[in-house]
């Protein structure tokens, strides 16, 4: 799957981010200060802006090396900066961008950060150690790290160079070793309120031929996530989220075998977007369910809607890594949904 869907501009790259200011503030005032954590850990859903977040707060750290000259908050990253240009074009010396990397043998993403990647991190903490400039690390993300590569990185967080930042990614918290978590300091982005979500994607140029009676409805499927309403518009997620909610119905009408063609279709090679925005749909409506039985005082069946939530991420975890049948994933996962029906 490409690192970024279309009608997104990469973290690295974009200028604008909405819907922070509060968590930009924070960073700025504790960077001015010389009180910076070395490691710091975004966390929230996915396509909310945290990797736009790190991408722009380590600008502002190596636009300004020397914190107590720094500005008292985060400016858009200037576009014709060194800074900027060689973050943007990868080339910067002093920023490591870990994320999954592409196999080369089949040009697909992997489904997991391993040990080797770790170590290319050491390497680049090592080659830097001389120079007196910071030394940014964004993980991206933190819940992709394999075991190994999950104790490498504790490793170098128990024992941070000097002048070095990691920047921690994370949609799920709950994935991550709790001594990782524990070495972090924790700064939780929530999604985006609709005015934020709809000026995020009007910088994208994404609702030029909607009206706005459709630009509601996008924002209300998109649950404050600006890749999931990209995904609604560019990949068929309105109407994979209508589907769903037919064949889940409680007087369903929809048979086995549209069930059984619909999950085929989404194991193509070439929908790993719509596959991905399908089973996250699927988990989040679960937890959904958890949280209004939980609200409505229904301990016990909250309880057992936030047990098949984990069983869901776990399944679809196991099936990332081991390359599994999607179709049988897919059909593993409604029979799972089915069972505490």
């Amino acid at each position: 799957m490409s690192d970024v869907i279309d009608g997104a501009i990469p973290p690295k790259e974009n200028t604008k981010l909405f819907g922070h200011s509060a968590s930009e503030s924070f960073l700025a005032s504790a960077y001015k200060t010389g009180k910076v954590h070395h490691a710091i850990l975004l966390e929230g859903p996915q396509g909310i802006g945290k990797a736009t977040l790190a991408f722009k707060f380590a600008n502002h750290v190596l636009s300004n090396p020397e914190y107590d000259q720094a500005p008292d908050s985060l400016a858009d990253p200037d576009e014709d900066s060194p800074v900027y240009k060689q973050i943007a074009g990868g080339a910067s010396h002093n920023l490591m961008h870990i994320k999954c990397e592409t196999d080369p043998k089949t040009g697909k993403v992997k489904s997991a950060i391993t040990v080797d990647d770790i170590r290319k991190t050491g390497r680049f903490f090592s080659q830097t150690s001389g120079s007196n400039n910071w030394r940014i690390a964004i993980i991206d993300v933190a819940d992709d790290l394999n075991r190994s590569a999950a104790n490498a990185i504790l490793k170098i967080l128990e024992e941070p160079p000097k002048r070095a930042l990691f920047l921690v990614l994370s949609h799920s918290p709950g994935r991550l070793l709790p001594t990782i978590r524990s070495r972090c300091l924790s700064i939780r982005l929530k999604p985006l309120d609709d005015e934020p979500l709809e000026k995020a994607l009007t910088h994208l140029d994404a609702l030029r031929d909607l009206d706005q009676d459709n630009i509601k409805q996008l924002l209300h499927l998109s649950d404050g996530s600006v890749s999931r309403a990209l995904t609604v518009l560019n990949y068929g997620g309105a109407e994979l989220i209508q589907t769903f909610n037919e064949i889940i119905a409680p007087n369903s009408t929809v048979d086995r075998k549209t069930t059984h063609k619909l999950c085929e279709s989404l194991a193509s090679r070439d929908q790993d977007v719509s596959y991905n925005f399908f089973v996250e749909h699927m988990i989040s409506h679960v937890m959904n369910l958890a949280k209004q039985a939980a609200h409505n005082g229904q301990s016990q069946k909250a309880s057992k809607l936030a047990e098949l939530s984990d069983k869901l991420t776990q399944h679809k975890l196991e099936s990332d890594t081991y390359n599994l049948d999607r179709k049988q994933t897919l059909l593993s996962l409604f029979s799972m949904m089915d069972a505490v029906q």
